[in-house]
């Protein structure tokens, strides 16, 4: 916990909840469901690390 109350998320929490879910697709849904969830899991942590600003996507020229 944070000194102003704020839960703040580590890899590890992700992660778990990450295969948690995908774990849940995979057994009520089966595969395609598996890898939708999948494929959407990682498109969402692309767009995410994109908005936060550790994932940078400007071309820079070589000299």
């Amino acid at each position: 916990m944070r000194e102003t109350g704020e839960w703040m998320m580590n890899a590890a929490t992700t992660g778990l909840a990450g295969g948690m879910a995908l774990g849940f697709a995979g057994y009520f849904g089966g595969f395609w469901a598996f890898l939708l969830v999948l494929v959407l899991g990682a498109a969402g942590l692309f767009v995410g690390l994109v908005a936060q600003g550790d994932l940078d996507l400007h071309m820079r020229k070589q000299r």
